[in-house]
């Protein structure tokens, strides 16, 4: 008991200006850290980060929103509220729902699908009239975890069997139908590509037998007909009447 208060005296009074708490050890998102992952490390006053911990006690404990690695100061926006029981759901922003949808290996982007990366979502059915379409129907969107794993790295692809997404309640929704109407397909996208592109979809004559575009140096079809329905016309001071053609 005496050595456990001591070590507390000297870390409460370590931790005074210039002392940041530090991550030790990788600390993985939706655990709770532990004492020998964080420690407190000498940090020049003038670069301290704003809102930093200086004390590991105010840290231990507590939920980890995200992932973090050693050496990267431990941040209040990097921790879940006070009081979160771990897991999935402390990781999941305020207003937004996490939902998951079985996938195999081809459609989950072989293997490289990992959390935190982004992803479209493809649907592939058949319309009112029974003719087979795909489009996209959700557009970057966030995978929070692939099976029960909420972290990754890039150059160790996983195989999986379900990939779990961060979505809006009512994209939650859109994507709860859409899997009724379909297969679903995941397209990985670029992390800092924000810009969302909405499409028409394709359907089975965009693929087979493709209408042909029309020529620059050709006239429309439709304007040629509306052109050959004009009557040449004479006009006499106010009054006009059709002439025969030339």
């Amino acid at each position: 008991m005496a050595a456990f208060l001591a070590t507390r005296w000297m870390d409460d009074n370590k931790a005074s200006g210039g002392r940041v708490v530090i991550v030790e050890q990788p600390i993985m998102a939706g655990n709770a850290i532990k004492a020998d992952q964080i420690r407190a490390v000498p940090w020049p006053d003038s670069a301290v980060p704003q809102d930093a911990y200086t004390r590991t006690r105010k840290v231990v404990g507590r939920i980890a929103r995200v992932s973090m690695i050693p050496g990267e100061p431990v941040l209040p926006g990097k921790l879940a509220r006070k009081g979160s029981k771990g897991g999935l759901s402390s990781i999941i922003p305020k207003g937004k729902r996490a939902i998951t949808v079985r996938v195999n290996e081809v459609i989950a982007v072989a293997g490289f699908a990992l959390p935190n990366s982004y992803v479209d979502v493809l649907l592939n059915g058949k319309d009112t009239r029974k003719r087979p379409f795909s489009q996209t129907v959700l557009s970057r969107v966030k995978v929070l975890a692939v099976d029960q794993i909420t972290t990754g790295k890039p150059d160790k692809p996983i195989v999986v069997n379900a990939v779990t997404l961060e979505l809006t309640p009512r994209e939650s929704e859109k994507l709860d139908l859409a899997r009724n109407v379909g297969k679903l397909s995941l397209v990985l996208r670029n992390e800092f590509d924000k810009k969302t592109r909405h499409s028409r979809g394709v359907r089975f004559h965009d693929i087979v037998n493709p209408p042909k575009r029309a020529s620059a140096f050709s006239p429309d079809a439709k304007a040629t007909r509306s052109v050959q329905r004009l009557k040449p016309e004479e006009i006499r001071g106010t009054r006009r009447k059709n002439v025969a053609k030339p």
